[in-house]
């Protein structure tokens, strides 16, 4: 369990962390109309009539939409009900034409289900976890409001209004930012696996309310505030270590903490009041009227099933039992869908190459993968073209290291120049002069030279000064200008020293 605490003026305070994550649903329509979706188009040239609420028009659920929210909620082994209805939220604003929002209050498509989030000490979170999650349902997004093209009007764009959003509720399962923030990470991990959203919280596809309230440990739950449309991991801990805070010092100040609905300023780390907070009477709901409820059959379940990939915990489980990485390992290769993809691409090229079964590379590629080839890519910056980090060229290099061929440090160099200029690497070894000599004649005239030159630290070493070794391994790389083969250099040495 998470450690975390605040410390207040009257004793520790513990902090309750529920969220609420919208998800743009990968669909080339709205939920309701075929108004196209895409992101960064010109003002209001994504708005069919159904969007703009003109009188007569009736929406359409897109199917799409539903099995994506389905696959969702499949993939968070949650409960997928067969019965689901659309309801009417009321209320009035600018980018709402209908003056209403098509949700799901009463019954909604996803019931309950789970998240795995995983201990990470450096994090502060000292065991696995599992998040319980309420619901998921869909519903329509709403369009935006401009307020800095005039200077004494706003504009409205209605290209979102109408996007399907799955509203993804976790349960008040959280205690500490880190715990909230690896949530986010896990459940935007396992959208991109899916492909239900593309998790691109910058441009608004993803984003979430960030509910906050504390209390003495073991004690009622406290009030909570809702803070809105947080689009970043980062302010998301932010507002909670924020919010927590603000909300001690209120009650420990004799004051009370109001149920409201609050703002975050990611310029000063700060939330803000909005509005008060409203209860689901408020916005008068009821069953849409325009829609049928959703009655999901057997074999669109069916279908909805067999098109799930490998998810995150599947897939660092069999890292970790079938290719014997490290459990690190296995966590970083999983954490986003580009990151696994590159590597069992390079990792099925590298076997080939060198002419193994991939746990027998497995552990070579995943270090080369997670930390030579971002290493040589950040130390080149601009210089790197990208399109010449193929799998195959780097399963060349890596196959010419398990030769022996080259050494670690000549891996790199290989790949600056592969990463700057192209070319084949074998063929850039042999005209650079990058390739380690293992012409054990080379080495052992090498070895009896220093062996010669330094009798007195021969005999220390025979007589026990184990360390004086790594003296003879450096003179005898010095000499052989860094290009003999390690492996081939200890074993002559051990050979003639002994």
């Amino acid at each position: 369990m998470s450690s975390y605490r605040i410390q207040g003026a009257t004793g520790e305070w513990e902090v309750v962390i529920g969220l609420e994550v919208h998800a743009q649903v990968t669909s080339n329509a709205k939920l309701f109309s075929g108004a196209a979706t895409a992101f960064g188009a010109e003002p209001n040239t994504q708005v069919s009539l159904v969007d703009a609420a003109m009188p007569g028009m009736l929406p359409v659920p897109n199917r799409e939409c539903i099995r994506q929210a389905v696959r969702t909620g499949m993939a968070i082994e949650a409960e997928i009900n067969t019965y689901s209805r659309f309801d009417r939220k009321n209320y009035f604003y600018a980018d709402l034409p209908q003056g209403y929002q098509i949700s799901q209050l009463y019954h909604p498509i996803v019931g309950e289900g789970q998240l795995l989030i995983e201990a990470d000490e450096k994090a502060g979170i000292a065991e696995d976890k599992v998040i319980g999650i309420e619901r998921i349902h869909v519903e329509q997004d709403a369009g935006k409001l401009m307020h800095d093209q005039h200077p004494t009007m706003s504009y409205v764009d209605l290209n979102r209004s109408g996007v399907a959003l799955m509203e993804i509720v976790s349960k008040p399962d959280m205690r500490s930012p880190a715990e909230a923030g690896a949530y986010v990470r896990k459940l935007r991990a396992i959208l991109r696996y899916v492909g239900s959203c593309d998790g691109n919280m910058e441009e608004g596809s993803m984003r979430a309310d960030v509910n906050v309230s504390v209390r003495k440990p073991g004690e009622e739950f406290g009030t909570r505030t809702e803070t809105k449309n947080v689009n970043s991991v980062r302010f998301v801990m932010q507002v909670i270590e924020y919010e927590a805070n603000r909300q001690v010092d209120v009650i420990e100040n004799g004051g009370k903490v109001d149920q409201e609905t609050r703002l975050f300023d990611p310029g000063t780390g700060t939330t803000r009041t909005m509005r008060s907070k409203e209860d689901a009477h408020d916005y008068r709901y009821f069953p849409d009227p325009d829609l049928l409820p959703l009655e999901l059959e057997e074999d669109f379940l069916a279908e909805c099933r067999a098109s799930l990939p490998e998810l995150p915990d599947a897939k660092r489980r069999r890292y970790e039992n079938d290719l014997g990485l490290t459990p690190y390992n296995a966590r970083e290769l999983t954490a986003e869908v580009e990151t696994f993809a590159r590597f069992e691409t390079l990792l099925a090229a590298a076997a080939a190459k060198i002419g193994k079964g991939e746990a027998q590379v497995a552990t070579q590629v995943a270090n080369w993968a997670l930390s030579v080839a971002p290493g040589v890519m950040k130390s080149l910056g601009d210089e790197a073209n990208m399109a010449n980090a193929t799998a195959e060229a780097q399963a060349g290099i890596l196959a010419m290291q398990d030769k022996g061929e080259i050494s670690g440090g000549q891996a790199k160099e290989i790949y600056e120049i592969v990463l700057r200029d192209g070319g084949e690497p074998e063929k850039i070894a042999d005209e650079k002069g990058l390739k380690q000599v293992s012409d054990t004649g080379a080495i052992e005239e090498a070895i009896d030279a220093i062996i010669a030159a330094n009798g007195d630290k021969v005999e220390e070493y025979r007589s026990g000064k184990d360390k004086l070794f790594g003296f003879f391994v450096g003179q005898t790389m010095k000499a052989m200008q860094g290009k003999a083969n390690p492996a081939v250099v200890n074993q002559i040495l051990k050979d003639k020293l002994s």
